[in-house]
């Protein structure tokens, strides 16, 4: 399998571990994602045409998050 197949496959979620996506009790408040057991930072919403959402028991999420949010404070603190 080619790396690009491969990256395909993680980011689309048709990994071994997609069923536990499907399940209720890892969405806290029925938006937030939050699985140890799956793989992936980032997973499809619930309604997939409403795009993307972090996987808040991955590491990597905190990571992102937080450097997201801090360029956003950044840009408003250099105004």
């Amino acid at each position: 399998m080619t790396i690009y197949n491969k990256l395909k496959r993680y980011l689309s979620g048709q990994g071994d571990k997609d069923f536990e996506h499907e399940k209720l009790e890892n969405w806290v408040f029925g938006i937030l994602y939050f699985n140890k057991k799956d793989y992936r930072f980032l997973v499809p919403k619930r309604n997939p045409i409403m795009g993307w959402t972090f996987n808040f028991a991955h590491p990597i999420s905190f990571i992102v998050l937080i450097l997201i949010l801090s360029t956003v404070a950044f840009q408003f603190i250099n105004k």
